[in-house]
């Protein structure tokens, strides 16, 4: 069975996800490419059906699954629509600007008795994060006791205004550390620089386990995104990205990429075909839920919302036992 994939948004991601879709994703079609832009949906279709209204494509019996790519704003809506039709959606993040939004979300898939959507955290599919997670899951690290996030951009793109950085950049870090120890976040700390960037902000977890995070967006060198947890036996870390490594001029060069797709290239790949099979087999991934997109949310709207000169501490609702 061959999934016929529509794919809403076709700028710098969603062009990607038409490209793996099109060369590594077996199993799957591009049968359908919407973009507010005609001239860069045609250019992302190669030769694909181009849709002029995003809500036509997900209603469409040509198309059995949605990717989302689109601008945020527009992530809540056609999520919405795609639970409507029942098809299944993998949206990237966030998965709503709001939490309201997301918690809807979360209610209308459980209406629908039926788990749809898979919200892009393709972290959890880089292979070093998941060998970062099998030192923590196998224990042999010990306790973890501390978690070192490092997110570094090289120059934030003229879209990343105002709190971006947290609700665009920051959810990443949110999700992994509840995906890497299993656990989830209690309070947070948050200390700024005058413009707002970079910004450290600290976390603790249900568990006592401190995670500090650096957030970037103009460190000027490249892109660049370290993770290490310290645990009572000893300490794991990702290692740095694989790349040719320049010796010149009494100099060890090792260069870093201008932005995400290239360091997480793979995982995108390995994310989309996992989601492909969860659709024809029904197999569950480690993709990140509707609710995790929500607890996401959530949390980045607190830290928003929230003191900035004092310790928040985040209210966050059990996880329903249908995403357990």
């Amino acid at each position: 069975m061959s999934v016929a994939v529509g794919l809403v948004g076709a700028g710098v991601m969603g062009s990607e996800h038409a490209r793996i879709l099109r060369e590594d994703t077996p199993g799957a079609t591009l049968a359908g490419v919407c973009d507010a832009d005609p001239r860069r949906a045609a250019m992302a279709a190669c030769g694909s059906p181009v849709y002029s209204d995003p809500l036509e494509m997900i209603r469409s019996n040509n198309i059995d699954a949605v990717l989302i790519a689109s601008p945020d704003a527009t992530h809540a809506e056609l999520v919405m629509a795609c639970l409507e039709a029942g098809k299944p959606v993998l949206c990237e993040k966030p998965l709503a600007a709001t939490a309201k939004q997301a918690l809807a979300i979360v209610e209308l898939e459980m209406s629908k008795a039926r788990r749809l959507v898979q919200v892009g955290y393709m972290r959890r599919f880089d292979l070093a994060y998941q060998l970062l997670k099998e030192s923590f899951d196998s224990g042999e690290i010990g306790k973890p006791r501390i978690v070192h996030n490092v997110h570094r951009n090289p120059v934030a793109p003229e879209w990343m205004t105002g709190s971006m950085s947290i609700t665009n950049a920051f959810v990443h870090e949110i999700d992994i550390t509840r995906w890497l120890l299993n656990t989830e976040l209690t309070t947070v700390r948050v200390t700024s620089m005058q413009n707002g960037d970079p910004l450290v902000i600290e976390v603790c977890t249900s568990d006592d386990v401190v995670i500090t995070n650096e957030i970037n967006m103009n460190c000027r060198y490249g892109y660049h995104v370290h993770a290490e947890i310290v645990g009572e036996d000893g300490v794991a870390s990702l290692p740095s990205m694989p790349s040719r490594v320049v010796h010149k001029t009494g100099q060890q060069i090792l260069p870093y990429p201008t932005y995400w797709v290239p360091r997480f290239v793979e995982a995108y790949k390995a994310q989309t075909k996992a989601w492909i099979k969860t659709i024809q087999t029904g197999e569950s991934n480690e993709g990140a839920s509707a609710w995790d997109g929500y607890i996401t949310t959530a949390v980045a709207e607190q830290i928003i919302e929230g003191d900035k000169d004092s310790k928040i501490h985040l209210c966050l609702p059990p996880c329903p036992s249908f995403y357990s």
